[in-house]
C-alpha cells in the first residue's frame, strides 16, 4: 500500500530535498506541498494524506495550529513535525497538539522514510531529547491521583512501563507476558483513553503522575 505525504516547509529547497528523499521508496508518494500552515491546511483537507511532515516555524499560522487544525478535521491523518534543532522549544506543545513524531531536518534519508512508515502505521517517533524534555516540563506541574480509573490495574503498570521508556519486547520481559499481550494492552489503554497514538500515552502518563523523573524513556515506537 502507498503511503501519502504532504510536505509542509516555508522553504522551497527543503519540500524539494524531502520530495527527492521520499521519491526514492516506492512504497511512498508526495502528493503535495505547502509553504506555510494555512495552505497545509487546505492542501491536508483537500488531498486527505496519510502523513503530513510539518515544519514547526512558518510565517503565518505555525506548524502547531496547523497541525491541530487538521487532526480536528482529519483525526486518521499522522503529522511528523520537522525543525532545524532538537532544541526547539515549541516541540512540547506541538505534542499536545497531537503531533506523533519529531525529527530534525538532518535527519538521514533512511531514518526520514522509516519515520513516515512507522507513524503511518499508527505508531509514534521521538527522539531521545525530546522526550527527556517532556519529562523535565512535567516534572514541575502539580499532578492528579496516580490511577487512571478507566485503566485495569494490568493496564496501569504497562502503561507506567511505556512512559518509562520500555518497548514491548522488555515489558513483556518485565511482567512475563508476550510482546503481543503487551501490545495488547497498549492498544486497549489507548483506546480507553480516547488517546491517539503511543506519545499521548506517554504525556497522559506524566500528567497523572503515574511514572517519576527518574528515568528517561528512548523511544515512543514499541521496538
Amino acid at each position: 500500500m502507498t503511503i501519502s505525504v504532504l510536505l509542509a516547509d516555508d522553504q522551497a529547497l527543503v519540500r524539494a530535498g524531502f520530495r527527492s528523499l521520499l521519491g526514492r521508496a516506492k512504497f511512498l508518494a508526495v502528493v503535495g506541498e505547502a509553504a506555510s500552515g494555512e495552505e497545509a491546511v487546505r492542501q491536508a483537507a483537500l488531498l486527505r494524506p496519510d502523513v503530513v511532515l510539518m515544519d514547526i516555524r512558518m510565517p503565518g499560522m505555525d506548524g502547531i495550529e496547523a497541525t491541530r487544525r487538521i487532526l480536528t478535521e482529519l483525526p486518521s491523518t499522522r503529522v511528523i513535525i520537522l525543525t532545524t534543532f532538537d532544541t526547539d522549544e515549541h516541540v512540547f506543545e506541538a505534542l499536545q497538539a497531537g503531533a506523533s513524531g519529531f525529527l530534525t531536518k538532518e535527519v538521514e534519508p533512511a531514518e526520514l522514510r522509516r519515520a513516515v512508515e512507522v507513524v503511518a502505521a499508527g505508531d509514534s517517533l521521538l527522539s531521545p531529547g525530546v522526550t527527556r524534555r517532556v519529562i523535565e516540563r512535567f516534572a514541575h506541574r502539580p499532578r492528579p491521583a496516580a490511577t487512571l480509573h478507566a485503566l485495569t490495574a494490568r493496564e496501569n503498570e504497562v502503561v507506567r512501563l511505556v512512559a518509562e521508556g520500555l518497548s514491548n519486547d522488555e515489558i513483556a520481559a518485565a511482567l512475563v507476558i508476550s510482546p503481543l499481550t503487551a501490545k495488547t494492552h497498549i492498544s486497549r489503554a489507548i483506546t480507553k483513553l480516547g488517546l491517539r497514538d503511543r506519545v499521548q500515552l506517554v504525556i497522559t502518563a506524566y500528567e497523572h503522575g503515574l511514572v517519576g523523573t527518574t528515568r528517561t524513556p528512548t523511544r515512543a515506537d514499541g521496538r
